[in-house]
């Protein structure tokens, strides 16, 4: 059984932050960059006590920002039911898409989202600071 899913406000922007840059050190956010995002009307966080979910509605289009699982959790379905909850507070939100970045070379992260239905739509060449080329991907909601 996966853990609790919560939508987290600002006042978890630290741990949040924290899960972020254990997750992804190549990608770091800091604590208020966190904060800000999450005290926009757009920002939203979905927070589990090893792993969180990044995302924003605008004008009816979703977008994760970042979804990541402590190192140690992976594996154990967290990734999915962080994924799961982050669609239903996106079409709760109003949105009508999903979209999302991922790197070329994250294999897991791909299956996860090709096996929600998520499509691919493009690729961004050297996107990342280390050169790795970004999937684009897309889910109708």
């Amino acid at each position: 059984m996966t853990a609790p899913i919560l939508i987290a406000g600002p006042e978890y922007a630290a741990v949040i932050a924290g899960l972020q840059n254990a997750c992804f050190p190549e990608e770091p956010w800091d604590e208020q960059s966190v904060r800000s995002l999450l005290a926009a009307p757009f920002g939203f966080a979905m927070l589990a006590d090893s792993g969180f979910a990044l995302g924003r509605v605008v004008a009816g289009e979703a977008e994760i920002l970042s979804l990541g699982v402590w190192p140690e959790a992976r594996g154990k379905g967290l990734g999915g039911a962080l994924l799961d909850r982050l669609i239903q507070e996106s079409r709760a939100r109003g949105a009508g898409t999903l979209l999302l970045e991922v790197a070329a070379n994250n294999v897991p992260a791909l299956a996860l989202y090709h096996r929600r239905g998520f499509i691919e739509i493009g690729r961004r060449r050297a996107y990342y600071a280390d050169g790795r080329d970004a999937i684009l991907l897309r889910l109708t909601l």
